[in-house]
């Protein structure tokens, strides 16, 4: 018997975002996803992670830093950069910003808040794609610059997850190969060993 969740995993990809168009998602379906996305492991249940919206005007905001920001990082750049730079949060509809907002704590280490992160923004990914949306999780060299996660809403003890794109998508994703099980999976057989 066919199971249709199994059967929506297995047909998941990522649109490239130059097809991701509008519309977006409304602001009920961007709830929805949120609390999808929030339904994730979390030792401890510290919420290590938060999650910013880039909509509307402020995509071009943050286009236009990123074009400064980056010609301060590389030198200056050619028209074509500068509109790659300028275009980034324009080409889909949401951006949403998944972000590692750390919690102190003496047994949940910060490497195990950022991989319930990871699950957050695997989970908003799902819960896009399950509205009937394209999304696409990428990070990029801003996610790296100290300047601009501060320009993005960062606090300086956060870092970032993911920028999740999202909208309608027209056209036919493409795939691309994926791993057999068996070249990926193993039986424990006892401690490493390079012999």
């Amino acid at each position: 018997m066919t199971n249709p969740i199994i059967e929506f995993l297995l047909q998941r990809k990522s649109p490239p975002i130059s097809q991701i168009q509008e519309p977006g998602p409304s602001d009920g379906q961007i709830d929805q996803m949120i609390r999808v996305a929030t339904r994730v492991p979390d030792h401890g249940l510290l919420e290590p992670w938060r999650f910013i919206l880039y909509r509307g005007e402020a995509r071009t905001t943050v286009g236009e830093f990123f074009a400064r920001r980056a010609g301060e990082r590389e030198g200056p750049l050619n028209e074509q950069r500068i509109q790659q730079e300028k275009t980034r949060f324009t080409r889909a509809p949401l951006v949403i910003g998944v972000i590692s907002s750390p919690k102190p704590h003496e047994r949940i280490p910060e490497w195990e808040q950022f991989l319930s992160g990871g699950n957050a923004a695997f989970s908003l990914v799902l819960a896009a794609h399950a509205l009937g949306f394209g999304a696409n999780w990428v990070s990029n060299w801003y996610s790296d610059d100290a300047e601009s996660r501060t320009f993005l809403g960062l606090s300086p003890n956060e870092r970032v997850i993911g920028f999740v794109h999202i909208g309608t998508v027209n056209a036919k994703i493409p795939d691309r190969p994926r791993p057999e099980p068996a070249k990926v999976l193993s039986e424990y057989s006892g401690p490493f060993s390079e012999a």
